[in-house]
């Protein structure tokens, strides 16, 4: 569990302050530019919210996310990931 730490008067001022500022007012050469992104993680910020059901997938799709899984381990997240694709491509030829 994630702690809340208040706000100072003072922080909170600074960020009111930088949200007011246009972006490229802000000064940033003491924060140095990160351009090799091979060590970042994605997700570690966001978790999405799961449901658990049961889904009845034909055997040959399993065998093939297990053989394709590092290990035989992840293959629900690649089954995931192929389903979430699926429906981000489907959004966006329906808005096109």
């Amino acid at each position: 569990m994630t702690k809340k730490v208040p706000l100072t008067d003072k922080q909170r001022v600074d960020l009111q302050s930088l949200q007011e500022m246009p972006d490229d007012q802000i000064d940033t050469t003491d924060i140095p530019e990160i351009l090799d992104w091979t060590g970042a993680k994605r997700g570690v910020l966001y978790r999405p919210v799961k449901q658990q059901i049961t889904l009845r997938l034909d055997a040959d799709v399993i065998s093939w996310f297990k053989a394709h899984a590092q290990g035989g381990r992840g293959y629900q997240t690649d089954i995931n990931r192929a389903l979430r694709e699926h429906v981000l491509r489907s959004e966006r030829e329906a808005t096109s």
